[in-house]
């Protein structure tokens, strides 16, 4: 099975804030490992575009560090799931805990 996990970073790490980030890592994955990287820098931050741009590169989950309730709400209209509060590492690492099953989401670290 393919998945498509699409991540919000700084510095190739994870970041707090989904609508915030520099860069969206896109983590394909198919039968249980991750088989490409893709970096893409989004287009300019407007409340709601991100779960819209998103979705258009084909992404079935989201993981970030925090969420505004809009996106979440934009994100579920679109069948994509998400992951929030979790604590900031490499996309890789990430997707790997998400793969085993092991991935840990808690507090959603975005106050909008």
């Amino acid at each position: 099975m393919k998945l498509i996990v699409a991540l919000p970073t700084e510095n190739k790490q994870i970041c707090a804030h989904f609508g915030h980030c520099e860069e969206f890592a896109f983590v394909t994955t198919e039968d249980g490992k991750i088989t490409n990287i893709e970096w893409v820098t989004p287009p300019e931050h407007v409340p709601g575009l991100y779960p819209k741009f998103v979705a258009e590169k084909g992404a079935n989950i989201v993981i970030a560090g925090g969420m505004g309730m809009q996106a979440q709400e934009l994100f579920k209209q679109n069948n994509v799931d998400v992951y929030y509060g979790v604590e900031t590492d490499s996309p890789e690492n990430i997707v790997n805990t998400y793969l085993k099953g092991e991935l840990v989401a808690g507090k959603n670290l975005c106050d909008h």
